[in-house]
């Protein structure tokens, strides 16, 4: 009966990439050896037919960029003329990715069969599973959890938060909020979300520190819409899903934000994966995210947002290369989680701040969340890379979130004890 499943679901997976298959796109990784061949592939990110999945600005590290079939021979022979240095790390992903989804709902079905639970750290859970833990939650830690549903997704879904604190019934402690989630495709940002609330709910004695004078407010996956249209359509999707024009759907939610909005590294071409949006803030799911930050506001003073992939740990601003007067708290803070994270594991995260480390853009959250709503400290956290960026190993999940939390648990410490 177990084989049987699996060959459905086999069946299945292919069938739900059907829309969006990948077959014979490529992934290159491409070595910029100076700031002409960096400001080249910055130009070549502007072309939206161009799937760039990460752009840091070191010269020692590659840029990875993902190609469609139609457009390989034309880019590989620019890079060529230019005597820029690239290599071919995944000739065909849409292969890859249907080995990956096959691994992915073996995994989730027994972690069904061999857990109490609706969620593992074993496979990538969809956002009903997700929701279903977090129920299952405030049903048995009553006095701990709260679950709200705090809103509704462009297409219906339920924004669930989750308020963890310690019981003692005190109220206006300060809050440390944080979200996962705003891009579609990275997965393991909601699989380290959901790793934090297992923590502390479910291993409460080993983190009561952690909640003693602070609550948690978690929303694991802002854009559920997108984060769905990945496991049924298109694995890559990065974007909300409200339609903008009978041809293209979703705004990056990342670039949606009322603070500096559309002033650079943001697209107003409506198919692009940075497109803005028709105004800051046209997202029902962005709108969501403004109105618990701003509800916070005096009693936040951390605010996490977790994406994928690169090892950084980031800060404002991203819409300049100017640092804000005190951004020596926010290093304070991310270095304490990058150093923790090196003694635990030996992996190296960057920090810095967005616009310094990677590139410039605006109309971020981690900007709003500082700017605007006022929380002292305010972090991008980019989990690491699996596969060939997006796509980690189901075998990677575990060892993945487990390292993150030792990292956002210490940059926890650092604010508790600064604030």
């Amino acid at each position: 009966m177990f084989l049987k499943t699996c060959l459905l679901l086999l069946v299945c997976s292919v069938a739900a990439l059907s829309a969006q298959s990948y077959d014979g796109y490529k992934i290159y990784d491409i070595y910029a050896r100076n700031n002409f061949e960096k400001q080249l592939l910055l130009r070549l990110a502007n072309n939206a037919d161009y799937d760039f999945f990460d752009m840091p600005r070191a010269l020692d590290v590659a840029t990875r960029v993902m190609v469609q079939p139609k457009d390989q021979e034309s880019f590989e022979e620019l890079l060529r003329r230019f005597a820029v240095n690239f290599m071919v790390v995944d000739n065909n992903v849409g292969s890859t990715l249907q080995e990956e989804q096959l691994e992915n709902q073996t995994q989730r079905l027994m972690s069904q069969r061999a857990t109490k639970r609706s969620i593992s750290f074993t496979a990538f859970h969809r956002h009903a599973e997700i929701n279903a833990y977090l129920d299952e939650l405030a049903k048995a830690y009553p006095s701990r959890v709260t679950v709200k549903t705090a809103g509704k997704s462009y297409e219906n879904r339920d924004l669930k938060t989750i308020t963890i604190s310690n019981g003692d019934g005190k109220t206006g402690k300060n809050v440390i909020f944080l979200d996962a989630g705003i891009h579609a495709r990275e997965w393991i940002a909601p699989a380290g979300a959901l790793y934090v609330i297992y923590q502390l709910v479910e291993n409460f004695v080993a983190n009561a520190d952690l909640l003693k004078n602070y609550d948690w407010v978690i929303l694991p996956v802002v854009n559920p819409d997108g984060y769905e249209y990945t496991h049924t359509n298109s694995r890559m999707w990065r974007k909300t899903r409200k339609p903008v024009s009978s041809a293209c759907y979703g705004t990056d939610g990342n670039r949606n934000f009322d603070f500096h909005w559309g002033e650079v590294g943001a697209s107003s071409y409506s198919c692009a994966d940075t497109y803005k949006g028709t105004t800051a803030f046209s997202e029902p799911e962005t709108q969501l995210v403004r109105d618990l930050l701003l509800s916070l506001k005096g009693r936040g003073k951390f605010y996490l947002t977790l994406h994928s992939y690169g090892n950084y740990l980031l800060y404002p601003w991203g819409w300049t290369s100017d640092l804000p007067a005190d951004w020596r708290a926010h290093d304070e803070v991310a270095q304490a989680g990058a150093a923790a994270i090196k003694a635990s594991t030996g992996t190296k995260y960057t920090v810095g701040s967005s616009t310094n480390v990677l590139y410039a853009a605006a109309g971020g959250s981690d900007d709003y969340a500082f700017g605007v709503a006022k929380f002292p400290v305010s972090i991008t956290m980019e989990l690491p890379a699996g596969g060939t960026g997006f796509n980690p190993s189901t075998a990677q999940i575990l060892p993945f979130v487990t390292e993150t939390w030792t990292g956002i648990r210490a940059m926890a410490e650092k604010v508790i004890q600064k604030y």
